[in-house]
């Protein structure tokens, strides 16, 4: 099926290429080894159990979601909005 000047497959390459690209940063993100027992930004305690369940954690969980939140950001839609599509 012709769909303009992308090539068959194109699509499914975004989505392949996007989804490659999720798999690799979370990957790179992961820690090894024992975690600490005060997080490194607040110097707030982290619990037994949050060590336990995540190898190698630095931040409590305040402060892991607010980091969380700033690497969101950086994130962008590859195929844009369909308006932009559409013009």
């Amino acid at each position: 099926m012709a769909t303009g000047w992308a090539g068959d497959g194109a699509v499914q390459d975004q989505i392949d290429a996007t989804v490659s690209d999720a798999v690799t940063r979370a990957r790179r993100q992961l820690r090894q080894g024992p975690g600490l027992t005060h997080c490194e930004e607040c110097e707030a305690t982290i619990p037994e159990a949050r060590r336990k369940a995540v190898p190698g954690v630095r931040l409590c969980v305040v402060c892991q979601e607010a980091h969380d939140e700033e690497q969101a950001a950086g994130l962008y839609n590859r195929r844009g909005s369909k308006d932009s599509q559409l013009r």
